[in-house]
């Protein structure tokens, strides 16, 4: 067992204003599976860098142990998975490696292949079978989930659970509560450890949460009412203070100490103020702004919006589905599932217009109108407001609705391409809640988003009920958002 120590780190990218770590400390065992959560942009993959020494920083990072980082960059795709099994780990074993691929259900055969043939999970599962075939490395994991179905999440997340000494991110709840049993978050203000899973650290954030925010209100009110008594102090002070002034008979120095006492309770209760003030100010730094979101629905004149009877699609004589059938009437959440290659994205071109071979029938309603977010954000460059212009919408609302989702002003007035996944992605979400449309069909819209904002995204569909078919892997989300489930084999 070995400890990363990291004192005093302090770090921030050249030409930018925002400090992404500012004098933080912390130390991990090496001996633990680490959840690693945030909001998007807050330096998950940033400070994993900082580990692998790609950066340069502030402080002090101290660890006896070699890091391997996922997801490795192959340097020739057609090569063989062996070949590109030894890029990533020169020194591997081979009998280790077959042992980890055996455990995450590859066959050993997949490996004289060409790399480029895989799917994006035989992918992951590879060069995670590379990585744990090591011995004394500690392993950086950058979300492993985004080319996985849910059924390959779940054989993924029980693999991890047999395993120790790696920093996961992923915004997967149901994929980290499976597999680690420490959290590692990047807060608005500092970056914390706790021993658990994802779900016994949000819990006990929201309690945290709600005991600052019962305290904030408690405090409001005593400073209100403490600033209150001190004015009301302060004139009584001086209306006795006034009275010396004149003739008559009356005791000067005793009207003086009565002043001075009031001047010295009014005193008195201003440090009480300020004290106050300085506990409200320690508050509510680490409370996530998770303002609700608003959708504009377009009410569509039928009641059905979308049928399928018996639709089969097939390439080059290979099916892909057979026989589906289903339909879309107003109001629906239907979660499209199914394994990776089982259809899904075919059926949504379908719907969408495309011309796919196909047999069956598909039938859309006269001037249903559409709004799609696709997988791939790559296409996204560009400013904000060039893309609002082009898409109809109003910019005002899409970038309130950007900013809701935590995406900051400087983030707003980089070109698009610089983005994260995550944000570009929020971008494609935001973009679709503003247009005018009677259907939202999103393929996996949850890829890099955040917990934080999955959640905003799931209240929202909860609120407004819109008609909408999806693809997503996310288990939980799924769960709460769909009213159909349409399971493709």
């Amino acid at each position: 067992m070995s400890v990363i120590q990291v004192n005093d780190l302090t770090f921030g990218y050249d030409g930018s204003h925002h400090t992404i770590f500012d004098h933080v400390s912390f130390q991990l065992d090496t001996n633990w599976k680490l959840g690693f959560t945030g909001r998007n942009g807050r330096g998950k993959t940033t400070f994993l860098r900082l580990l692998l020494g790609q950066l340069e920083y502030r402080g002090s990072i101290v660890s006896g142990t070699a890091f391997s980082y996922f997801p490795y960059q192959a340097a020739d795709p057609k090569a063989l998975a062996v070949e590109v099994a030894e890029g990533i780990c020169p020194e591997y074993e081979y009998w280790r490696l077959v042992r980890e691929m055996n455990a995450l259900e590859l066959p050993e055969q997949l490996l004289y292949q060409s790399y480029e043939t895989l799917s994006g999970g035989e992918k992951t599962k590879l060069q995670l079978a590379v990585l744990f075939s090591r011995e004394n490395n500690f392993l950086l994991i950058d979300e492993p989930t985004n080319h996985l179905d849910m059924a390959g999440r779940e054989k993924l997340s029980r693999y991890l659970s047999g395993k120790k000494g790696f920093i996961l991110v992923s915004h997967d709840r149901a994929f980290l509560d499976g597999c680690v049993d420490h959290i590692l978050s990047i807060n608005k203000t500092n970056i914390e450890v706790q021993r658990g899973n994802f779900s016994s650290w949000y819990e006990n954030k929201r309690r945290q949460d709600a005991f600052e925010m019962a305290e904030n209100e408690r405090l409001k009110k005593e400073i209100g009412r403490l600033e209150q008594t001190a004015r009301q102090k302060a004139q009584w002070s001086d209306r006795v203070e006034d009275t010396k002034i004149g003739s008559g008979a009356f005791d000067r120095g005793y009207i003086g100490h009565k002043s001075a006492k009031m001047m010295a309770r009014s005193k008195a209760i201003e440090k009480r103020q300020q004290a106050a003030v300085e506990e409200k100010s320690a508050l509510l730094k680490n409370i996530e702004r998770s303002d609700s979101l608003k959708l504009f629905q377009t009410p569509f004149h039928l009641r059905r919006m979308v049928s399928l009877k018996d639709v089969t699609v097939a390439f080059d004589g290979r099916r892909v589905c057979e026989n589906i059938s289903f339909t879309i009437d107003q109001g629906d959440r239907i979660a499209l599932e199914g394994p990776n290659g089982s259809g899904k994205s075919s059926l949504i071109r379908l719907i969408l217009g495309q011309q796919i071979p196909h047999t069956g029938e598909v039938w859309l309603g006269n001037g249903l109108k559409i709004s799609y977010v696709p997988q791939d954000t790559s296409g996204l460059k560009g400013k904000l407001a060039d893309l609002a212009r082009e898409s109809g919408i109003a910019q005002s609302l899409f970038l309130a609705l950007l900013a809701k989702l935590d995406v900051s002003k400087e983030q707003m007035d980089r070109d698009m391409a610089q983005l994260s996944e995550g944000q570009k992605k929020k971008v494609l979400l935001a973009r679709s809640l503003c247009q005018n449309v009677h259907l939202h069909i999103w393929d996996e819209p949850m890829n890099y988003i955040d917990v934080i904002s999955r959640m905003q995204l799931e209240d929202l569909l909860l609120e407004y009920k819109p008609t909408i078919l999806f693809v997503e892997h996310d288990r939980i989300f799924c769960e709460h958002v769909a009213t159909k489930v349409v399971r493709l084999s």
